[in-house]
């Protein structure tokens, strides 16, 4: 009988899919070594939030993901489009498909204003903080790392 590999919820671009906002392909083979040991959940939450690909960039206004979860903050485009239920629809999804999974672990896009775990951009520059997804996955005990 063989063994039933752990399921991990990874940003869908990671692993080549065209949902970037630029619609470039950025497979990493970090995350595709990960197949090896893992059964690998793709997700793109802005594209389950309703964003199409490409679509235009987006930033977190002020402050991070959680600031966005708690009403604190917005997601706007270059254009200043505000794109903040899309976002939250989308890291809300994500969360779901991780519950129906069972999955306790994820591995997100670095510098995303989704999925960004250590760090997003605003105005071009890295910025200390989490993307909306990565802080509702972390608030809800899903451990989470970043690749770039």
């Amino acid at each position: 009988m063989t063994k039933e590999k752990s399921k991990i919820l990874i940003s869908a671009c990671l692993l080549g899919e065209k949902c970037r906002y630029d619609h470039k392909i950025i497979k990493s083979e970090k995350a595709l070594k990960l197949a090896g040991n893992f059964c690998l959940v793709p997700v793109c939450p802005e594209m389950l939030g309703g964003l199409p690909a490409p679509r235009p960039r987006a930033e977190i206004e002020s402050g991070d993901g959680s600031d966005v979860i708690d009403g604190r903050s917005r997601v706007l485009t270059a254009t200043g489009d505000d794109v903040t239920k899309f976002f939250l629809d989308g890291a809300f999804k994500s969360l779901q498909v991780a519950v129906e999974n069972r999955i306790s672990h994820a591995v997100l896009k670095s510098r995303s204003p989704s999925c960004g775990v250590k760090n997003i951009i605003r105005n071009g520059r890295p910025f200390k903080g989490e993307g909306v997804t990565a802080a509702l996955l972390r608030r809800n005990g899903i451990i989470i790392e970043e690749l770039d």
